[in-house]
């Protein structure tokens, strides 16, 4: 058996974003119909610098492949020093018959996909229908690729935008606003881009809570992306009491997802945790329900939406005949 390579290039030439919000749909589907197997991550932080890299790992039984993914972040000397970037991804495909691997693919874009791809699943189900205007609290990459995929599921109006650094905001306006065509307004504060938001998207480094309870009105649908590490925090703790509260898996958001704080704190329960997103998609439990209501979407990112991401792009891979083949493992004879 042969092993795939896929460099950057190709696999964003493999797959399309509508494409990855049904692999993200299909990855959540299976978690909540135990066709997954999914440790919990590892992660090493790497003394003295802030460096860490995490590795996630997963089975998608009816796929047929396990999935393995290495992401790396804080390098800051990577570019000047060895020529690479300072954050990288990987990811390895094995096919689950025999344990042999099968593909190696390049794994950051995926990473940002699939991240991006989460938000709008969730906007499908839990935003109002007749929402039009977001509010992206943070506009680095994974802001911009929360705005790509919501827009592949709903007409986006107006993005009012904040950032603690006024060049990045300007720059996510010009660039947002040249390649979409949707106006971005540079909000004063953060409270006032909340304010006029029927979506509000937070994708900061998640070092305290940005966001105030009662800047939130009724209706709106927050997605939380930039929790996912134990202490990382965006929304105040209050912004959950009264709020319909749908994580992506209730064991990492308990433990490293934005519900950590508001279930220390006594404000939430895990039983008063409405539903994993996966549940809603199977229709076992309702998404939104009223106009009214305010709604959390806690998301982590789960090893199976690697799984099922990367396996879309090996499958059309296969199928396109792109990519390089190599030996990786010396074949048994047969008999």
């Amino acid at each position: 058996m042969k092993t795939l390579l896929l460099k950057k290039d190709e696999v964003s030439r493999l797959i399309r974003l509508t494409d990855v919000i049904g692999a993200v749909e299909e990855a959540y589907r299976a978690f909540n119909s135990d066709q997954v197997e999914q440790p919990g991550y590892t992660g090493l932080h790497l003394e003295p610098s802030s460096a860490e890299i995490d590795f996630k790992l997963s089975h998608h039984k009816s796929g047929g492949l396990i999935s393995m993914k290495a992401s790396s972040g804080g390098f800051t000397d990577n570019p000047a020093q060895y020529g690479v970037p300072n954050g990288m991804g990987t990811i390895l495909l094995f096919d689950a018959r025999s344990g042999a691997l099968a593909c190696v693919m390049e794994g950051s874009l995926i990473t940002g996909l699939r991240t991006g791809a989460a938000g709008a699943v969730s906007v499908k189900a839990l935003a109002r229908k007749d929402a039009r205007s977001l509010a992206s609290i943070g506009t680095g990459n994974q802001a911009r690729m929360q705005i790509r995929a919501i827009r592949e599921v709903m007409e986006i109006e107006v993005i009012h935008a904040s950032d603690r650094i006024p060049q990045a905001q300007a720059r996510f306006k010009a660039d947002i606003e040249a390649e979409l065509g949707i106006p971005v307004v540079l909000a004063e504060s953060i409270q006032a881009a909340v304010a006029q938001a029927d979506i509000v998207i937070t994708t900061t480094r998640g070092s305290g809570p940005v966001i105030e309870a009662r800047w939130v009105r009724p209706g709106t649908h927050i997605i939380a992306i930039g929790a996912d590490q134990k202490g990382k925090q965006e929304l105040d703790p209050e912004t959950f009491r009264q709020a319909k509260v749908v994580v992506d898996s209730l064991s990492q958001c308990a433990e490293k997802g934005e519900t950590q704080h508001p279930l220390r704190e006594g404000i939430l329960t895990r039983a008063a945790i409405h539903a994993e997103i996966g549940e809603i998609l199977l229709g076992r439990k309702p998404g939104r329900e009223t106009d009214a209501e305010v709604t959390i979407f806690d998301s982590t990112g789960m090893a199976i939406q690697d799984n099922t991401t990367a396996g879309k792009i090996y499958r059309n891979a296969l199928e396109q005949k792109l990519g390089t083949f190599f030996d990786f493992l010396e074949l048994v004879p047969l008999g």
